[in-house]
Parts: structure tokens; sequence; C-alpha cells
């Protein structure tokens, strides 16, 4: 069975609204959530959580279960049918359920993995494709337990120019690679430099950013923010600056294509010189919002304040060995900037202490942060501005979640990545 369109839900709760004689200001101060955030979900620009899909229905008078079927989850009952019976669930349905049976019989290309995968992880995370300066804007004080998040640092790179520029092939700050044994290689951005101008936009930018996510963080929440080597200082002076506590930086070692090159049009003359040293590592920083308290005060109440241990023995580190992200992953997320799952369960775990909490991925991409946090078991948002990257995260997190994990390290996705437990072992 397809996972319905999120218009086709929106559209209902819109109609019953209506028909009911409620303002926007009326639900919203119903649900207690903001009415940009329930303007989202009945334009089709944000995913509900079961919760709210429950909520939803008892005010509008409405069967849960249908608009919940609406906003694509489905029932465990149908989802059991469907599962055992992937030939004659048809038939079955229209047995026992009458009205499911349509939506089974017109919907046969859907795979009952993929049903099984969406319905088990949707619950676990809401989308919103927004602009997150405003979603951070509306959201309301100490509800999210951690942020981790790969933004748009270059800023270049994430201009709607720019943007065009990648997806028509036409490259401007994408260096577009050629194909290699027929294989398309995916764009990746060029290292910008940026004039003073600019790099006082690019600080004013996250000191904004950074004093919206200090409101909606609780006391003693992390952010995990990627960066570069080239323009880390900056970004987290700013982050500093509004208030966060630098607690360090985590180190991905990774080998790209990024420096490494001769110079421009000189390759020949200065065969020996290399302009920039080939990247091999990944800074992520890492900051936290003050404690209320001490630390135990605040993990007691807040759930947060520290970093998940691997495990009693072993703490968390802040080297991470990891694999470029795989061309499978790529295909199911096509997006220029992601990051692979065996990277991100590990930081996503390490985020929540007591593994209890909110993740919250500002912006979100191709949803690389909210699968992994599926993976876990763990609730998160994600926020994308841009309608193409939010699309793509739709389809992308319910499969980037289901990849495999390597035995019993529920944190490492593939075998030949290391984990920090096995990079760091103890005795």
């Amino acid at each position: 069975m397809r996972s319905v369109d999120t218009m086709d839900f929106g559209k209902v709760v819109k109609d019953q609204r209506r028909i009911m004689g409620l303002s926007l200001s009326d639900l919203s101060s119903k649900l207690k959530v903001t009415k940009g955030y329930l303007s989202r979900l009945e334009s089709g620009k944000s995913m509900p959580s079961v919760e709210m899909v429950k909520k939803l229905a008892r005010l509008l008078k409405l069967d849960s279960t249908q608009l919940g079927i609406l906003a694509g989850y489905l029932p465990s009952d149908v989802e059991s049918i469907l599962y055992a019976n992937p030939v004659t669930a048809p038939a079955i349905l229209r047995e026992r359920f009458g009205e499911y049976a349509k939506q089974a019989e017109d919907l046969p290309k859907r795979t009952i993995e993929d049903i099984s995968a969406l319905s088990k992880v949707k619950s676990l995370y809401e989308l919103a494709n927004a602009d997150c300066f405003k979603w951070l804007e509306e959201r309301r004080s100490n509800t999210v337990h951690a942020i981790v998040t790969d933004p748009p640092y270059g800023l270049k790179e994430y201009t709607a120019k720019e943007k065009a520029k990648l997806r028509t092939g036409n490259g401007g700050v994408w260096r577009i690679p050629p194909s290699l044994d027929g294989y398309e290689r995916s764009p990746l951005p060029r290292f910008t430099v940026l004039d003073q101008e600019e790099k006082g936009e690019l600080r004013r930018f996250f000191f904004e950013w950074a004093q919206k996510a200090m409101n909606v963080l609780v006391p003693g929440g992390h952010i995990f923010i990627a960066t570069n080597p080239l323009l880390s200082h900056l970004v987290y002076d700013a982050i500093e600056k509004a208030g966060f506590e630098k607690r360090g930086e985590i180190i991905r070692l990774v080998q790209t294509l990024r420096g490494g090159d001769r110079p421009k049009n000189a390759h020949r003359e200065f065969s020996n010189v290399t302009v920039m040293p080939r990247s091999c590592w990944e800074p992520w920083g890492l900051f936290r919002k003050p404690c209320d308290g001490r630390v135990q005060d605040n993990l007691r109440k807040w759930k947060t304040g520290g970093l998940r241990r691997i495990s009693r023995e072993q703490p968390f580190c802040d080297v991470i060995k990891s694999s470029p992200t795989r061309a499978t992953e790529r295909e199911i997320a096509p997006h220029p900037s992601l990051k692979p799952q065996s990277f991100m369960r590990q930081i996503v775990r390490a985020a929540l202490p007591l593994g209890e909490g909110v993740i919250l991925d500002p912006f979100m991409g191709a949803g690389s942060t909210i699968a992994a946090a599926c993976s876990l078991g763990y609730r998160s948002i994600g926020v994308e501005s841009d309608p193409e990257f939010y699309r793509i995260a739709v389809r992308a997190i319910p499969k980037l979640a289901g990849i495999p994990s390597n035995g019993a390290n529920a944190s490492v996705a593939y075998s030949d990545d290391v984990s920090q437990e096995e990079l760091f072992a103890v005795g």
C-alpha cells in the first residue's frame, strides 16, 4: 500500500476545521501549537506525529484510524495482514475491514518491505518544509534535547542561484566531476573563498541561528554541528557569543577528493605544489546550553547535560573513522552533502545521554540525521527550506533508517567502517 500524500491529510483537516467553524487561531490554541505549524500541516509542508494525528482527530471529531492513514500511518492490524499475505491481502482486507480493500487493490506496486519500514519508522519523527529561523521562532521553549545538523556553512553553495546551477549541471561554485567508468559521480562544493563582508554575514547568520536554538533547547542540550577547517572558527565564535559552551570537536576521519590540487592553470609549471592540503578530516563542533545546576541535577530534570557512553567501560570519544557516503545511500537520497549512516548513527546516539528526548535537525537536507535517529529508536524533528530536498527526505528517511547495522553494534552500518569501540578498544 502506498503512503498517501500528506496534502490529502491537510485538506481533510482544513475542510473539517472550517465545517466546525474554527479558525486557525482557535484550533492552534486548543492543540497548544503555533498557527504557523498548523498552517504547514494543512498545506502539506509538515508531517504530523502520531500523537498530533490523534489530537486532531479527537478535536475535529474525525476517525483517528482513517486520518492516520491519510498521514501515512498504517494500523498494526492492517500492516500485519499486508506483511503476512502480500498476494491475497486485498481480498482479506475487503472481508475484514472493507474500506481498506480499495486502497490495497489500487496500490500494488509498493513492496511489503516498504510498507513495514514506513509504518514502523514514521511514528518517530516529524518533518517540516520551512525556513528554520521562522520555525525556531514558533517553537516553544525547552522542547528539544539535542541538535545534530550539517548546515550550509559556505552559504554561497545553497543560494537559489547556485542550487539552480547544481541541478542543471552548470557548475557555478559546485564542481561537477566527470564520469568515471560510466558512473556519474556526485557534485561537490568547491572551497569557496569568502571576502570580509561575506565572513561577517556568515558570523551574523550563525549568531542569530544560535540565539534561536538556545531558546528551543533544554538546559544541558548539545549541538553537534558540521563545518570545515576553513570556516569552523567563524561558526564556533558565533555560537559561543550566543551563550553556548564549547565542549570540544568531533573529528570525522574521512578521505575525500577535496583539496590537494596544483595551482589552477599552472599545474604543469608548479607540479610539486599543492594549493591546499588534501582533506582527510571533517570537524563537528560540540556545544552545550548551560546546565540547570549540577550535571547530575540537569540529567535528572532534563535528561541532558552529558553524552551517552558507548558502553559502561567505553566513553564516547572525539574521533570517528568514517568512509565517504556509499553509492547505495546516495541513490536513496541524492543530496550533494549527504552524510553516511555509519557516521551519523554514532553521533546521534551520543547526543541523548539517557536515550530519551527529541533530536532536531534544522538543516535536514535529505534526512540523514532523522534516519539515524529512527534507526536508534529516538524521536526527532527535521526542518528543510528547500522543497526538492524536503521531498527527497520524505521518501528517503525510512529507507536510510532500514540500512542494516553491523552485527551487535547498532551504531555502525557497514562492516568495513570502524566504530569508536573498535578504534579505542579498552585493554
